[in-house]
């Protein structure tokens, strides 16, 4: 089964634009390799995390700041096609 990849964002600080870019960039990079990314508001202030079938793979509060892109494809390749290449995102 393929995964399910989660974006829970505050709705309060306006973050679904952040949201709805970084779900964007994921679709069009793992089409084939996850079912659908979710956009999930939040009752709690601040939150902005994003997890694959609910395992947390990124948490703003704990880094201290929003993922770049790059790192974040890079996140979730490892976990749903470690084997995947990102051509220029792997390659400097």
């Amino acid at each position: 089964m393929k995964p399910l990849i989660t974006i829970e964002y505050c709705p309060k600080c306006g973050w679904l634009l952040r949201s709805a870019y970084m779900a964007q960039e994921l679709l069009t990079t793992f089409s084939e390799e996850v079912k659908g990314v979710t956009l999930m508001p939040s009752e709690t202030g601040g939150t902005f995390i994003i997890s694959i079938n609910g395992k947390s793979v990124f948490d703003r509060k704990e880094m201290q700041r929003f993922p770049e892109i790059k790192e974040l494809k890079k996140l979730v390749r490892d976990i749903v096609s470690p084997e995947m290449d990102l051509g220029h995102t792997d390659h400097k």
